[in-house]
Protein backbone atom coordinates (compact mmCIF):
# COMPACT_ATOMS: atom_id res chain seq x y z
CA UNK A 1 0.00 0.00 0.00
CA UNK A 2 1.04 3.33 -1.14
CA UNK A 3 2.62 5.50 2.04
CA UNK A 4 1.55 9.22 2.72
CA UNK A 5 4.46 11.09 3.29
CA UNK A 6 4.92 14.93 4.02
CA UNK A 7 7.28 14.90 0.81
CA UNK A 8 7.85 17.96 -1.22
CA UNK A 9 7.40 16.81 -4.39
CA UNK A 10 4.42 14.86 -2.97
CA UNK A 11 2.60 17.78 -1.45
CA UNK A 12 3.18 19.70 -4.84
CA UNK A 13 1.48 17.23 -6.88
CA UNK A 14 -1.50 16.94 -4.52
CA UNK A 15 -1.97 20.61 -4.21
CA UNK A 16 -1.87 20.59 -8.32
CA UNK A 17 -4.06 17.76 -8.31
CA UNK A 18 -6.27 19.45 -5.38
CA UNK A 19 -6.66 22.70 -7.72
CA UNK A 20 -7.79 20.62 -10.71
CA UNK A 21 -10.53 18.59 -8.39
CA UNK A 22 -11.72 22.69 -7.46
CA UNK A 23 -12.06 23.21 -10.46
CA UNK A 24 -13.86 19.92 -11.97
CA UNK A 25 -11.33 18.63 -13.73
CA UNK A 26 -10.91 15.52 -11.79
CA UNK A 27 -12.64 13.75 -8.65
CA UNK A 28 -10.73 14.64 -5.41
CA UNK A 29 -10.22 11.23 -4.10
CA UNK A 30 -8.65 9.84 -7.45
CA UNK A 31 -6.53 13.04 -7.31
CA UNK A 32 -5.27 11.72 -3.82
CA UNK A 33 -5.23 8.35 -5.00
CA UNK A 34 -3.05 9.07 -7.86
CA UNK A 35 -0.79 11.38 -6.44
CA UNK A 36 0.09 8.32 -3.78
CA UNK A 37 0.95 6.09 -6.37
CA UNK A 38 2.56 8.71 -8.64
CA UNK A 39 4.94 10.87 -6.33
CA UNK A 40 7.05 7.86 -5.24
CA UNK A 41 7.61 6.64 -8.68
CA UNK A 42 8.10 10.35 -10.00
CA UNK A 43 11.22 10.42 -6.94
CA UNK A 44 12.38 7.32 -8.23
CA UNK A 45 13.14 8.71 -11.96
CA UNK A 46 13.98 11.53 -10.73
CA UNK A 47 16.52 10.06 -8.39
CA UNK A 48 18.11 7.57 -11.55
CA UNK A 49 17.82 10.70 -14.54
CA UNK A 50 19.74 12.59 -12.00
CA UNK A 51 22.14 9.83 -11.25
CA UNK A 52 22.57 9.35 -14.88
CA UNK A 53 22.54 13.63 -15.42
CA UNK A 54 25.94 13.38 -12.80
CA UNK A 55 27.01 10.65 -14.41
CA UNK A 56 27.76 13.05 -17.18
CA UNK A 57 28.40 16.19 -15.33
CA UNK A 58 31.18 14.19 -13.56
CA UNK A 59 33.33 12.75 -16.16
CA UNK A 60 32.65 16.09 -18.17
CA UNK A 61 34.48 17.57 -15.41
CA UNK A 62 36.83 14.95 -14.78
CA UNK A 63 37.89 14.47 -18.86
CA UNK A 64 36.23 16.87 -20.70
CA UNK A 65 33.61 16.90 -23.26
CA UNK A 66 35.07 13.79 -25.51
CA UNK A 67 33.66 12.19 -22.06
CA UNK A 68 30.43 13.52 -22.55
CA UNK A 69 30.48 12.69 -26.19
CA UNK A 70 31.23 9.07 -25.45
CA UNK A 71 29.07 8.31 -22.77
CA UNK A 72 26.53 9.99 -24.92
CA UNK A 73 27.37 7.61 -27.76
CA UNK A 74 27.33 4.43 -25.10
CA UNK A 75 23.99 5.58 -23.80
CA UNK A 76 22.03 3.99 -26.04
CA UNK A 77 23.61 0.63 -25.63
CA UNK A 78 22.68 0.62 -22.37
CA UNK A 79 19.15 1.85 -22.89
CA UNK A 80 18.32 -0.99 -24.61
CA UNK A 81 18.39 -2.89 -20.92
CA UNK A 82 15.28 -0.65 -20.42
CA UNK A 83 14.15 -1.25 -23.48
CA UNK A 84 13.64 -5.10 -23.23
CA UNK A 85 13.33 -5.17 -19.42
CA UNK A 86 10.67 -2.45 -19.56
CA UNK A 87 8.68 -4.32 -22.02
CA UNK A 88 8.66 -7.24 -20.34
CA UNK A 89 8.07 -5.40 -17.23
CA UNK A 90 4.67 -4.14 -19.17
CA UNK A 91 3.10 -7.39 -19.57
CA UNK A 92 4.35 -7.93 -15.65
CA UNK A 93 2.34 -4.83 -14.63
CA UNK A 94 -1.19 -5.56 -16.66
CA UNK A 95 -1.01 -9.01 -15.43
CA UNK A 96 -0.33 -8.32 -11.80
CA UNK A 97 -2.35 -5.27 -11.47
CA UNK A 98 -5.07 -7.14 -13.26
CA UNK A 99 -4.52 -10.32 -10.40
CA UNK A 100 -4.02 -7.77 -7.82
CA UNK A 101 -7.55 -6.11 -8.60
CA UNK A 102 -9.10 -9.64 -8.47
CA UNK A 103 -7.21 -11.00 -5.28
CA UNK A 104 -5.80 -13.82 -7.75
CA UNK A 105 -2.67 -14.16 -6.18
CA UNK A 106 -1.04 -17.69 -6.74
CA UNK A 107 -1.57 -15.95 -10.60
CA UNK A 108 0.51 -12.70 -9.64
CA UNK A 109 3.35 -14.76 -8.16
CA UNK A 110 3.56 -16.82 -11.26
CA UNK A 111 3.54 -13.81 -13.33
CA UNK A 112 6.70 -12.44 -11.49
CA UNK A 113 8.67 -15.47 -12.20
CA UNK A 114 8.35 -16.05 -15.54
CA UNK A 115 8.80 -12.33 -16.24
CA UNK A 116 12.52 -13.27 -14.49
CA UNK A 117 12.60 -15.76 -16.97
CA UNK A 118 12.13 -13.62 -20.34
CA UNK A 119 14.04 -10.62 -18.93
CA UNK A 120 17.17 -13.29 -18.49
CA UNK A 121 16.72 -14.56 -21.79
CA UNK A 122 16.66 -11.42 -23.81
CA UNK A 123 19.69 -9.44 -21.40
CA UNK A 124 21.94 -12.14 -20.98
CA UNK A 125 23.11 -11.57 -24.46
CA UNK A 126 23.02 -7.75 -25.10
CA UNK A 127 26.04 -7.88 -22.32
CA UNK A 128 27.39 -10.95 -24.10
CA UNK A 129 27.95 -8.58 -27.26
CA UNK A 130 28.35 -5.56 -25.61
CA UNK A 131 31.41 -6.46 -23.87
CA UNK A 132 33.21 -8.76 -26.93
CA UNK A 133 31.98 -5.67 -29.79
CA UNK A 134 32.21 -2.42 -27.69
CA UNK A 135 34.79 -0.74 -29.85
CA UNK A 136 33.03 -1.53 -33.04
CA UNK A 137 29.56 -0.73 -31.58
CA UNK A 138 30.75 2.98 -30.79
CA UNK A 139 32.46 3.27 -33.98
CA UNK A 140 29.32 3.08 -35.80
CA UNK A 141 28.05 6.35 -34.05
CA UNK A 142 31.33 8.21 -34.31
CA UNK A 143 34.82 8.60 -35.93
CA UNK A 144 36.01 10.40 -33.22
CA UNK A 145 39.17 8.50 -31.54
CA UNK A 146 39.14 10.00 -28.14
CA UNK A 147 35.36 9.75 -28.10
CA UNK A 148 35.14 6.11 -29.69
CA UNK A 149 38.00 5.00 -26.83
CA UNK A 150 35.82 6.43 -24.00
CA UNK A 151 32.51 5.36 -25.08
CA UNK A 152 33.89 1.50 -25.68
CA UNK A 153 35.16 1.04 -22.46
CA UNK A 154 31.98 2.82 -20.71
CA UNK A 155 29.94 0.10 -22.44
CA UNK A 156 32.08 -3.01 -22.36
CA UNK A 157 31.63 -2.26 -18.93
CA UNK A 158 28.50 -0.80 -18.08
CA UNK A 159 26.94 -3.84 -20.44
CA UNK A 160 27.40 -6.27 -17.49
CA UNK A 161 24.42 -4.40 -15.27
CA UNK A 162 22.22 -4.48 -18.13
CA UNK A 163 20.39 -7.89 -16.52
CA UNK A 164 19.99 -6.68 -13.24
CA UNK A 165 18.25 -3.55 -15.14
CA UNK A 166 15.87 -5.74 -16.72
CA UNK A 167 15.27 -7.37 -13.22
CA UNK A 168 15.13 -4.55 -11.02
CA UNK A 169 12.04 -2.98 -13.72
CA UNK A 170 9.73 -6.20 -13.24
CA UNK A 171 10.21 -5.30 -9.29
CA UNK A 172 9.22 -1.98 -9.66
CA UNK A 173 6.69 -2.78 -11.78
CA UNK A 174 5.19 -5.45 -9.70
CA UNK A 175 5.04 -3.80 -6.65
CA UNK A 176 3.07 -0.71 -8.44
CA UNK A 177 0.67 -3.27 -9.86
CA UNK A 178 0.27 -4.29 -6.09
CA UNK A 179 -0.75 -0.83 -5.57
CA UNK A 180 2.59 -0.19 -3.40
CA UNK A 181 4.98 2.88 -5.76
CA UNK A 182 6.56 3.25 -1.90
CA UNK A 183 8.91 0.36 -2.13
CA UNK A 184 10.52 0.23 -5.47
CA UNK A 185 10.92 4.37 -4.55
CA UNK A 186 13.11 3.49 -1.52
CA UNK A 187 14.84 0.50 -2.99
CA UNK A 188 15.30 2.25 -6.69
CA UNK A 189 15.75 5.68 -5.18
CA UNK A 190 18.25 4.49 -2.59
CA UNK A 191 20.26 2.65 -5.64
CA UNK A 192 20.88 5.65 -7.62
CA UNK A 193 22.28 7.22 -4.65
CA UNK A 194 24.96 4.48 -4.09
CA UNK A 195 25.43 4.62 -7.61
CA UNK A 196 26.43 8.26 -7.20
CA UNK A 197 28.56 8.14 -4.18
CA UNK A 198 30.23 4.85 -5.51
CA UNK A 199 31.05 7.06 -9.12
CA UNK A 200 32.27 9.73 -7.47
CA UNK A 201 34.86 7.55 -5.32
CA UNK A 202 35.76 5.55 -8.75
CA UNK A 203 35.59 7.93 -10.89
CA UNK A 204 37.41 10.95 -8.32
CA UNK A 205 39.01 9.08 -5.43
CA UNK A 206 40.55 5.97 -7.41
CA UNK A 207 41.11 8.08 -10.74
CA UNK A 208 38.82 5.79 -12.79
CA UNK A 209 36.88 8.19 -15.31
CA UNK A 210 34.12 6.68 -17.47
CA UNK A 211 35.05 3.25 -16.03
CA UNK A 212 34.39 4.33 -12.75
CA UNK A 213 31.06 6.00 -14.26
CA UNK A 214 30.25 2.46 -15.65
CA UNK A 215 31.37 0.07 -12.56
CA UNK A 216 29.84 2.28 -10.31
CA UNK A 217 26.15 2.02 -12.23
CA UNK A 218 26.66 -2.19 -12.43
CA UNK A 219 27.39 -2.83 -8.30
CA UNK A 220 24.25 -0.11 -7.59
CA UNK A 221 22.00 -2.32 -9.89
CA UNK A 222 23.02 -5.39 -8.52
CA UNK A 223 22.20 -4.10 -5.12
CA UNK A 224 18.75 -2.95 -6.20
CA UNK A 225 18.29 -6.29 -7.56
CA UNK A 226 19.27 -8.65 -4.44
CA UNK A 227 17.22 -6.22 -2.46
CA UNK A 228 14.07 -7.17 -4.34
CA UNK A 229 14.81 -10.71 -4.41
CA UNK A 230 14.65 -10.68 -0.45
CA UNK A 231 11.64 -8.41 -0.40
CA UNK A 232 9.73 -11.30 -2.55
CA UNK A 233 10.94 -14.38 -0.87
CA UNK A 234 10.79 -13.10 2.99
CA UNK A 235 7.32 -10.61 2.01
CA UNK A 236 9.40 -7.46 4.27
CA UNK A 237 12.36 -5.67 3.97
CA UNK A 238 14.54 -4.20 7.13
CA UNK A 239 13.33 -0.19 7.21
CA UNK A 240 10.36 -0.41 5.25
CA UNK A 241 8.09 -3.18 6.31
CA UNK A 242 6.11 -5.92 5.05
CA UNK A 243 5.55 -5.46 1.60
CA UNK A 244 1.65 -6.80 -0.16
CA UNK A 245 2.61 -10.08 -1.65
CA UNK A 246 4.94 -12.79 -1.50
CA UNK A 247 6.15 -14.34 -4.66
CA UNK A 248 7.49 -18.25 -3.56
CA UNK A 249 11.16 -18.23 -5.20
CA UNK A 250 10.55 -22.61 -5.46
CA UNK A 251 7.47 -21.94 -8.23
CA UNK A 252 7.07 -22.71 -10.96
CA UNK A 253 9.10 -20.20 -13.55
CA UNK A 254 7.88 -22.02 -17.23
CA UNK A 255 4.26 -21.53 -17.39
CA UNK A 256 3.63 -21.04 -21.10
CA UNK A 257 0.30 -19.66 -20.59
CA UNK A 258 1.17 -16.79 -18.58
CA UNK A 259 4.30 -16.11 -20.65
CA UNK A 260 2.41 -15.99 -23.81
CA UNK A 261 0.37 -13.45 -22.37
CA UNK A 262 3.31 -11.47 -21.05
CA UNK A 263 5.13 -11.64 -24.33
CA UNK A 264 1.73 -10.66 -26.43
CA UNK A 265 1.32 -7.86 -23.94
CA UNK A 266 4.97 -6.76 -23.60
CA UNK A 267 6.78 -6.91 -26.83
CA UNK A 268 4.69 -3.89 -28.41
CA UNK A 269 5.95 -2.24 -24.94
CA UNK A 270 9.46 -3.10 -25.91
CA UNK A 271 8.66 -2.67 -29.67
CA UNK A 272 7.76 0.78 -28.22
CA UNK A 273 10.96 1.26 -25.81
CA UNK A 274 13.18 0.47 -28.85
CA UNK A 275 12.09 3.01 -30.89
CA UNK A 276 13.67 5.63 -29.12
CA UNK A 277 16.55 3.39 -28.33
CA UNK A 278 17.04 2.56 -31.95
CA UNK A 279 16.62 6.34 -33.00
CA UNK A 280 19.41 7.25 -30.89
CA UNK A 281 21.42 5.77 -33.23
CA UNK A 282 21.35 7.28 -36.11
CA UNK A 283 20.08 10.36 -33.88
CA UNK A 284 23.93 10.49 -32.74
CA UNK A 285 25.31 9.84 -35.89
CA UNK A 286 23.79 12.62 -37.63
CA UNK A 287 24.20 15.07 -34.56
CA UNK A 288 28.26 14.00 -34.92
CA UNK A 289 28.33 15.95 -37.91
CA UNK A 290 27.96 19.48 -36.21
CA UNK A 291 30.86 18.83 -34.41
CA UNK A 292 31.98 17.51 -30.49
CA UNK A 293 30.64 20.70 -28.43
CA UNK A 294 26.98 20.49 -30.55
CA UNK A 295 27.01 16.55 -29.27
CA UNK A 296 28.20 17.16 -25.96
CA UNK A 297 25.19 19.92 -25.96
CA UNK A 298 22.88 17.77 -27.28
CA UNK A 299 23.70 14.67 -24.74
CA UNK A 300 23.51 17.65 -22.09
CA UNK A 301 19.54 18.34 -22.96
CA UNK A 302 18.58 15.02 -23.59
CA UNK A 303 19.86 14.59 -19.87
CA UNK A 304 17.80 17.72 -18.60
CA UNK A 305 15.11 16.23 -21.01
CA UNK A 306 14.81 13.32 -19.06
CA UNK A 307 14.59 14.39 -15.88
CA UNK A 308 11.52 16.55 -16.82
CA UNK A 309 10.02 13.26 -18.35
CA UNK A 310 9.80 11.77 -14.89
CA UNK A 311 6.26 12.81 -14.14
CA UNK A 312 5.36 10.64 -16.90
CA UNK A 313 6.57 7.92 -15.50
CA UNK A 314 4.59 8.49 -12.30
CA UNK A 315 1.76 9.26 -13.84
CA UNK A 316 1.93 6.58 -16.40
CA UNK A 317 2.41 3.50 -14.52
CA UNK A 318 -0.25 5.36 -11.76
CA UNK A 319 -2.53 4.80 -14.68
CA UNK A 320 -1.44 2.08 -15.44
CA UNK A 321 -2.12 0.25 -12.13
CA UNK A 322 -5.15 2.07 -11.24
CA UNK A 323 -7.01 1.52 -14.72
CA UNK A 324 -5.82 -2.23 -14.60
CA UNK A 325 -6.94 -3.12 -11.01
CA UNK A 326 -10.63 -1.76 -12.01
CA UNK A 327 -10.75 -3.20 -15.02
CA UNK A 328 -9.72 -6.47 -13.23
CA UNK A 329 -12.71 -5.88 -10.99
CA UNK A 330 -14.53 -5.61 -13.89
CA UNK A 331 -15.42 -1.88 -13.41
CA UNK A 332 -14.49 -0.35 -17.09
CA UNK A 333 -16.35 2.74 -16.14
CA UNK A 334 -14.31 4.36 -13.32
CA UNK A 335 -11.13 2.99 -15.40
CA UNK A 336 -12.39 5.16 -17.64
CA UNK A 337 -12.62 7.92 -16.08
CA UNK A 338 -9.01 7.24 -13.92
CA UNK A 339 -7.75 7.55 -17.55
CA UNK A 340 -8.98 10.62 -18.39
CA UNK A 341 -8.27 12.28 -15.13
CA UNK A 342 -4.86 11.56 -15.47
CA UNK A 343 -3.71 12.39 -18.24
CA UNK A 344 -5.34 15.80 -17.39
CA UNK A 345 -3.39 15.53 -14.48
CA UNK A 346 -0.30 15.25 -15.64
CA UNK A 347 -0.40 17.78 -18.30
CA UNK A 348 -0.86 20.29 -15.27
CA UNK A 349 2.17 18.78 -13.82
CA UNK A 350 4.54 18.93 -16.42
CA UNK A 351 3.65 22.22 -17.71
CA UNK A 352 4.53 23.83 -13.80
CA UNK A 353 7.78 21.56 -14.10
CA UNK A 354 9.27 22.77 -17.57
CA UNK A 355 8.42 26.16 -16.50
CA UNK A 356 10.48 26.21 -13.73
CA UNK A 357 13.27 24.55 -15.93
CA UNK A 358 12.59 27.11 -19.03
CA UNK A 359 13.67 29.70 -16.25
CA UNK A 360 16.44 28.14 -14.77
CA UNK A 361 17.89 26.52 -17.93
CA UNK A 362 21.19 28.57 -18.04
CA UNK A 363 22.12 27.25 -14.44
CA UNK A 364 21.02 23.91 -14.89
CA UNK A 365 23.21 23.57 -18.10
CA UNK A 366 26.41 25.16 -16.35
CA UNK A 367 25.67 21.96 -13.68
CA UNK A 368 27.54 20.18 -16.24
CA UNK A 369 30.85 21.35 -16.94
CA UNK A 370 33.31 23.58 -14.69
CA UNK A 371 34.39 25.77 -17.58
CA UNK A 372 31.25 28.63 -18.12
CA UNK A 373 33.24 29.89 -21.45
CA UNK A 374 32.26 26.31 -23.00
CA UNK A 375 30.90 26.60 -26.57
CA UNK A 376 28.71 24.06 -25.69
CA UNK A 377 26.75 25.95 -23.12
CA UNK A 378 24.62 28.25 -25.09
CA UNK A 379 23.52 25.57 -27.83
CA UNK A 380 22.37 23.33 -24.63
CA UNK A 381 21.04 26.14 -22.84
CA UNK A 382 18.13 26.72 -26.41
CA UNK A 383 18.14 22.90 -26.78
CA UNK A 384 16.99 22.81 -23.40
CA UNK A 385 14.14 25.55 -24.19
CA UNK A 386 13.01 24.10 -27.11
CA UNK A 387 12.57 20.83 -24.96
CA UNK A 388 10.73 22.74 -22.33
CA UNK A 389 7.81 23.77 -24.73
CA UNK A 390 7.52 20.52 -26.20
CA UNK A 391 7.83 18.06 -23.01
CA UNK A 392 4.55 18.74 -22.21
CA UNK A 393 3.01 16.84 -24.86
CA UNK A 394 4.39 13.93 -23.52
CA UNK A 395 2.36 14.12 -20.61
CA UNK A 396 -0.74 13.44 -23.32
CA UNK A 397 1.33 10.78 -24.47
CA UNK A 398 2.14 9.10 -21.27
CA UNK A 399 -1.28 9.35 -19.80
CA UNK A 400 -3.20 7.75 -22.99
CA UNK A 401 -0.84 5.02 -22.75
CA UNK A 402 -1.39 4.18 -19.55
CA UNK A 403 -4.64 2.70 -19.70
CA UNK A 404 -3.51 1.20 -22.83
CA UNK A 405 -0.58 -0.59 -21.02
CA UNK A 406 -3.10 -1.78 -18.50
CA UNK A 407 -5.42 -3.57 -20.98
CA UNK A 408 -3.21 -5.09 -23.11
CA UNK A 409 -3.34 -3.25 -25.97
CA UNK A 410 0.16 -2.09 -25.96
CA UNK A 411 0.53 -2.18 -29.58
CA UNK A 412 -0.85 1.62 -30.14
CA UNK A 413 1.50 2.81 -28.51
CA UNK A 414 4.29 1.43 -30.17
CA UNK A 415 3.18 2.57 -33.40
CA UNK A 416 2.98 5.81 -32.34
CA UNK A 417 6.48 6.10 -31.28
CA UNK A 418 7.68 4.22 -34.70
CA UNK A 419 5.48 7.08 -36.63
CA UNK A 420 7.10 9.53 -34.00
CA UNK A 421 10.57 9.00 -34.18
CA UNK A 422 11.28 7.54 -37.74
CA UNK A 423 8.98 9.53 -39.45
CA UNK A 424 9.16 13.03 -37.94
CA UNK A 425 11.80 13.42 -35.52
CA UNK A 426 14.99 11.63 -37.42
CA UNK A 427 14.00 13.41 -40.72
CA UNK A 428 14.08 16.84 -38.76
CA UNK A 429 17.75 16.06 -37.73
CA UNK A 430 18.93 15.33 -40.81
CA UNK A 431 17.62 18.17 -42.38
CA UNK A 432 18.98 20.41 -39.85
CA UNK A 433 22.58 18.62 -40.81
CA UNK A 434 22.52 18.06 -44.37
CA UNK A 435 19.37 19.58 -46.19
CA UNK A 436 17.66 18.00 -48.90
CA UNK A 437 17.86 18.72 -52.92
CA UNK A 438 15.58 17.04 -55.09
CA UNK A 439 16.70 17.94 -58.40
CA UNK A 440 14.34 19.78 -60.58
CA UNK A 441 11.12 19.38 -57.62
CA UNK A 442 12.67 21.07 -54.35
CA UNK A 443 15.63 22.56 -52.32
CA UNK A 444 15.74 22.76 -48.68
CA UNK A 445 18.85 24.47 -47.18
CA UNK A 446 20.29 22.78 -43.75
CA UNK A 447 18.00 23.63 -40.79
CA UNK A 448 20.85 23.64 -38.31
CA UNK A 449 19.64 23.57 -34.78
CA UNK A 450 16.03 24.41 -35.39
CA UNK A 451 16.11 21.02 -36.92
CA UNK A 452 16.84 19.45 -33.20
CA UNK A 453 14.73 22.11 -32.01
CA UNK A 454 11.80 20.85 -34.27
CA UNK A 455 12.69 17.45 -33.36
CA UNK A 456 11.96 17.75 -29.72
CA UNK A 457 8.33 18.75 -30.61
CA UNK A 458 7.96 15.77 -33.50
CA UNK A 459 9.05 13.25 -30.86
CA UNK A 460 6.24 14.27 -28.43
CA UNK A 461 3.57 15.32 -30.71
CA UNK A 462 2.82 12.40 -33.12
CA UNK A 463 2.83 10.20 -29.72
CA UNK A 464 0.47 12.39 -27.65
CA UNK A 465 -2.53 12.46 -30.62
CA UNK A 466 -1.86 8.68 -31.67
CA UNK A 467 -2.16 7.49 -28.01
CA UNK A 468 -5.06 9.90 -27.15
CA UNK A 469 -7.03 8.78 -30.40
CA UNK A 470 -6.73 5.13 -29.32
CA UNK A 471 -7.63 5.98 -26.02
CA UNK A 472 -11.16 7.62 -26.58
CA UNK A 473 -12.16 5.13 -29.11
CA UNK A 474 -12.74 2.92 -26.16
CA UNK A 475 -11.55 -0.55 -28.24
CA UNK A 476 -8.93 -1.02 -25.17
CA UNK A 477 -11.61 -2.18 -22.80
CA UNK A 478 -12.41 -5.03 -24.87
CA UNK A 479 -9.52 -5.93 -25.20
CA UNK A 480 -8.71 -6.38 -21.31
CA UNK A 481 -11.57 -8.72 -21.25
CA UNK A 482 -9.35 -11.46 -23.03
CA UNK A 483 -6.78 -10.71 -20.44
CA UNK A 484 -8.83 -10.93 -17.04
CA UNK A 485 -8.10 -13.30 -14.33
CA UNK A 486 -11.13 -15.23 -14.96
CA UNK A 487 -10.25 -15.81 -18.77
CA UNK A 488 -6.61 -16.10 -17.97
CA UNK A 489 -4.75 -18.97 -19.93
CA UNK A 490 -4.14 -22.03 -18.35
CA UNK A 491 -0.24 -23.09 -17.81
CA UNK A 492 -0.34 -26.69 -18.50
Amino acid sequence: MARRFPNPIRLTILWIGLALARLGLIERERARRTTDLAWPRIVTGLARMSKNAVDVAMVGIAVGSAAIAGVGFASPFWGLAFSVGGGLAGGTIALVSQRYGAEAYDGLGQAVRSSIVLVLVATIPLTAAFWLYATELIGLLTDNPEALELGATYLAIVGVGIPFAGLNLVGSRTFVGMDDAWTPMVVRAGGAVANVVLNAVLIFGFGLGVAGAALGTVLANAVVTATFAVAFATGQLPGIGRVPVTVDPTGTYLAPGTMRDLVTIGVPVMGRNLVWRVAEFPLLAIVDVFGQDTVAAYVIARRIWDLMGTPGWGFGLASSSLVGQELGAGDERTAEQYGREIIRFAVAVYAVSAAIVFAFAEPITLVFTDDPTDLAVPTAVSLVHAACIAVVLQAISRGSSGPLNASGDTRWPFYSQVLGMFGAAIPLVYLGAYGLTVPGIVTIPPLGLWGLYLAFFAETAVPAAVNYYRFTTGKWKAISRSYRPDVATGDD
